[in-house]
């Protein structure tokens, strides 16, 4: 066997492992590599129509790696990165709020998610008021039914910013920034959630010992 022949059957065995490979990363690799060993021995061998077929696909699949090697390097910087919505506000839109508005009521269905600019706002059922730059309402998105899971109301007019879930799920596809970015909002709004539940149920043990000293006491 001569070495171009051995390069032929090598770059064959590489085309037989890359279809085997369910990831993309090293199917783009093995079929780099595949791509060269059968341009050197279509050339060598005067097989024509292999040889273009090579030329075509071995930049094909070096543009598409690197597109992925990009793809990955954005998705780790954007999950490193702040909460910031600033570049978020082109796709949103603006509305003013009126004090005693409620901007949306506990079990109605969800359509959108504001960002808050100016004047003052309170999730009525938790007491909790929120302060300007913050996202809310994304938990509709994520419920099976899309339904608030609680009230927002408007306590003293200003603005907010208002996006469609329709378009969420666009950019949650097409960004990987935004994807990362909104798991991370909802993730962190999930665990402040459970603490603050896990400080309510410590409050409640606490005062336990008080409620039963009381209880004991009216029936002596």
């Amino acid at each position: 066997m001569t070495w171009v022949e051995a390069i032929g059957w090598f770059g064959a065995a590489l085309a037989i492992t890359g279809s085997a490979m369910k990831t993309i990363i090293p199917l783009r690799c093995i079929g780099i590599g595949a791509n060269i060993c059968s341009l050197i021995f279509s050339s060598f061998t005067g097989n024509y129509p292999s040889l273009l077929v090579n030329l075509i696909l071995l930049p094909l699949n070096s543009v598409r790696l690197y597109q992925m090697l990009g793809l990955i390097k954005r998705v780790k910087q954007a999950s490193k990165s702040d909460l910031s919505m600033e570049w978020l506000k082109p796709f949103m839109t603006r509305r003013k709020t009126t004090s005693g508005e409620v901007l949306f009521a506990k079990g109605e269905v969800a359509t959108c998610m504001f960002y808050t600019i100016s004047g003052r706002y309170r999730l009525k059922e938790m007491g909790i008021e929120l302060v300007q730059g913050q996202v809310v309402g994304e938990m509709g998105f994520l419920s099976p039914d899309n339904t608030r899971t609680l009230t927002l109301e408007c306590i003293e007019a200003g603005e907010v910013l208002s996006i469609s879930y329709d378009e969420v799920r666009q950019l949650y596809f097409q960004n990987p920034e935004f994807g990362f970015y909104f798991l991370r909002l909802a993730s962190e709004r999930l665990f402040a959630n459970m603490e603050r539940m896990e400080e309510e149920i410590a409050r409640l043990h606490a005062a336990l010992p008080e409620v039963e000293t009381v209880r004991k006491a009216a029936s002596a």
